[in-house]
C-alpha cells in the first residue's frame, strides 16, 4: 500500500513549488492541468513520458482511467520512482463537469464522485515504498454562519456523495506567513486551527507549521513509521 497525502490550498500559496527539493530520478509528475512548473530547471528535469521516451517522468494525462492507468503502470514498471505528485487533482473533476455540462440529471455528479475515489483509492493496491502526493486547491464555505475551509470539489451533490479528505490520513493545509522583517514564508499547516479540515497523525510533525516541502515531508514521515 502506497502513502497518500493531500496538499491543500489556494493558488499562488506554494503547492506546486514544494515539489522543488525532490529528486527528479525518484519523482514522476501527474501534470493535470498542463501548466509550466515553478521552479528553475523543471523542463531539464522532467520529460514526458511516451513510447519514444519510456523513461519519461512527466504525464499531462486528466482523465481518471489514464491516471489510475498511470499509479499502476509507475507501480509495476517504475522501481525507480520513489514519489509521485498528482498536481491540480481537482481539475480532473472540474475538467469532466465542464465536458458533461449539457448532461441533465444527477449521474454526471455520481461519476465524477466515483471517479475521485477511484483515483485517491488506487494507491491502496499500489507498492509500499511509494509516497503519492495529491495537491489540490482549497474553498471557503459557511457552516451555519462559521467559515471553514476544506478541499475545492466541484459543488455540493460531490461532497453529499464523498468527503475527500475522509480518504486520508494526512491532510496538509498551505500557509503564508509575513515576518517581521517585511519578508515571506510559505509553509505547510499539520494539524486543524478549527476552521479548515487539516490533520495529520499524532506525533508525525513536531511543529504546526512546517517548510512547504514535499522531501521534508516524505522524511518526517518515514521517521515517525521506522522509529
Amino acid at each position: 500500500m502506497a502513502q497518500t497525502i493531500l496538499i491543500v490550498g489556494n493558488s499562488g500559496s506554494g503547492k506546486s513549488t514544494s515539489m522543488r527539493n525532490l529528486d527528479p530520478k525518484e519523482t514522476f509528475i501527474i501534470n493535470i492541468a498542463k501548466k509550466p512548473l515553478p521552479f528553475k530547471g523543471w523542463k531539464k528535469n522532467f520529460t514526458s513520458i511516451s513510447k519514444e521516451n519510456p523513461k519519461g517522468n512527466l504525464s499531462n494525462i486528466q482523465k481518471a482511467n489514464a491516471i489510475v492507468k498511470c499509479l499502476r503502470h509507475i507501480s509495476d514498471n517504475m522501481p525507480h520512482i520513489k514519489q509521485v505528485v498528482i498536481d491540480d487533482f481537482q481539475y480532473m473533476s472540474a475538467f469532466e463537469y465542464f465536458d458533461r455540462a449539457n448532461e441533465r440529471g444527477y449521474d454526471k455528479f455520481t461519476d465524477i464522485a466515483t471517479n475521485i475515489a477511484n483515483v485517491v483509492k488506487t494507491p491502496l493496491s499500489l507498492r509500499d515504498d511509494l509516497f503519492i502526493f495529491f495537491m489540490n486547491h482549497a474553498e471557503e464555505i459557511d457552516v451555519n454562519g462559521v467559515k471553514h475551509i476544506k478541499a475545492k470539489t466541484v459543488g455540493k451533490m460531490i461532497d453529499n456523495s464523498l468527503t475527500l479528505e475522509g480518504l486520508f490520513s494526512t491532510v496538509l493545509f498551505t500557509q503564508i506567513k509575513k515576518l517581521d522583517d517585511g519578508s515571506i514564508e510559505y509553509g505547510f499547516l499539520t494539524n486543524s486551527d478549527g476552521e479548515n479540515t487539516c490533520k495529520s497523525p499524532m506525533g508525525m510533525f513536531e511543529e504546526s507549521f512546517i517548510p512547504n516541502d514535499l522531501a521534508y515531508v516524505i522524511d518526517s514521515i518515514n521517521k515517525y513509521e521506522n522509529d
